[in-house]
């Protein structure tokens, strides 16, 4: 703020606002010769330019005065067509008005928690969890209780009556899980439901990777399993581009009603020459003809990646082993801060997110995100053997690491946050890139 301006007085929650650790260190990969693992971004020769391009001349020479004016706030109603219509062929019926278009799933994600979070409420996550889900549910001042988590993700045995005592939901991302990469197997997809059902709590189902498999189709919807009470949200970004901002959710009728009212005081209605635009390039069954070459290629980065840390990190810690979306894990030994190794590897032209930033209490010092989709393979393999001669300079060692307690609640809370203030900060930063 500059001399002689002023503030007006701000609620409690947007003084709390912090910078997003991501979009922070995103500012750093703009430096010639940065080789940058941090991003959540989608490849941009992924992007169907002329598809679109063309989509978009289509509707605004055919329909160009309706593509123009206010619109449902439901959504384009051929969208949300073809979007039940895609659920439904994979086995799970679903009607149009079960879909809501939203602008981007990080409006789905807002809207939820709107509808959803009361101030002190408990919010089931996964540990490590979405870093733009703690940020749009930490607006509203939950109280935090994290599931367990191992290399085969959440961890159903753990939602016991004690960790799942008067939550209304658990947000979890079963499909290649922005941080970790992991996916739920079908046992543990069918064990999580029964758990929902035995202990009345609702599922957040966030799937915008779900598409992006390498070999194998992953698991089905976690509505396969409990219908009744999951809250599907799905996106556009990954696949098409994330500069539509196109998003939607797939819920019950009366919880799709309540979204929409949550959003007529939000935006009214998501861009309408968007969403025909989209759907002229979805209904031409384009989508099905780009996903494989976009999956191929990523497959062949994630491999590139993971044969670097293989010879460079070989002894060093351990990783996740993505079947597909965009992301690896990593855990270093216990004493390594991956802050403080970010500062080092910035030096060295190479960035990536710690991981702490993707806990909302008792942060693990020592974990970091690695993205590797708008990278070159040879890149790559340069990025992670400067990472790993910053692993053999003297590094900042954590003081402390605080073991995941699924039982954290608000009685504890306080004592978690103080020995992690970074996580506490990234918690309640403004939205990111996944």
């Amino acid at each position: 703020m500059t001399e002689g301006q002023v503030s007006p007085p701000l609620a409690q929650r947007a003084r709390a606002l912090r910078s997003s650790v991501i979009r922070d260190i995103l500012k750093l990969t703009q430096r010639p010769g940065m080789i940058s693992l941090a991003g959540g971004l989608p490849a941009p020769d992924t992007f169907p330019l002329e598809l679109l391009r063309a989509g978009f001349d289509r509707v605004l020479t055919e329909h160009g005065r309706a593509a123009l004016q206010y619109s449902t706030t439901e959504g384009h109603p051929p969208l949300r067509e073809w979007i039940a219509a895609r659920e439904t062929a994979r086995g799970i019926p679903t009607r149009a008005d079960e879909v809501l278009i939203v602008s981007g799933s990080q409006q789905a994600l807002d809207l939820i928690a709107k509808a959803l979070v009361e101030p002190g409420a408990p919010v089931l996550v996964e540990a490590p969890t979405y870093l733009g889900a703690l940020q749009a549910f930490s607006l509203f001042a939950p109280t935090w209780r994290m599931v367990p988590t191992d290399d085969g993700g959440l961890m159903p045995d753990a939602l016991t009556t004690d960790l799942t005592q008067s939550a209304r939901f658990l947000y979890a991302m079963p499909n290649f899980q922005n941080p970790s990469g992991r996916t739920l197997t079908h046992e543990r997809r069918s064990a999580l439901a029964e758990r929902a059902r035995r202990h009345d709590f609702w599922i957040i189902e966030d799937d915008p990777y779900g598409e992006l498999w390498y070999e194998a189709v992953p698991p089905p919807s976690l509505r396969a399993f409990a219908c009744e009470r999951v809250i599907r949200m799905g996106s556009f970004s990954k696949v098409l581009a994330p500069g539509l901002r196109l998003g939607y959710v797939i819920a019950p009728e009366p919880v799709i009603a309540t979204l929409a009212r949550l959003k007529q005081a939000t935006d009214l209605h998501t861009a309408t020459v968007t969403q025909m635009a989209a759907y002229d390039v979805l209904a031409g069954g384009h989508l099905d003809t780009l996903l494989p070459l976009t999956r191929r290629r990523y497959a062949q980065q994630c491999a590139a990646l993971l044969d670097a840390l293989d010879q460079f990190f070989a002894g060093r810690g351990h990783w996740t082993r993505p079947a597909g979306g965009m992301f690896v894990w990593v855990e270093l030994a216990a004493t390594v801060d991956a802050t403080a190794l970010l500062a080092q590897a910035v030096k060295r032209q190479v960035a990536f997110v710690p991981g702490a930033a993707f806990y909302p209490l008792g942060a693990r010092a020592n974990t970091l995100r690695l993205s590797f989709v708008t990278v070159a393979a040879e890149q790559l393999h340069v990025g992670i053997e400067r990472l790993a001669r910053c692993l053999d300079e003297p590094v900042a060692h954590a003081a402390t690491h605080s073991e995941t307690d699924p039982k954290v609640d608000a009685a504890n809370g306080a004592a978690a946050a103080s020995a992690s203030p970074r996580n506490d900060d990234a918690s309640r930063a403004p939205a990111a890139n996944r």
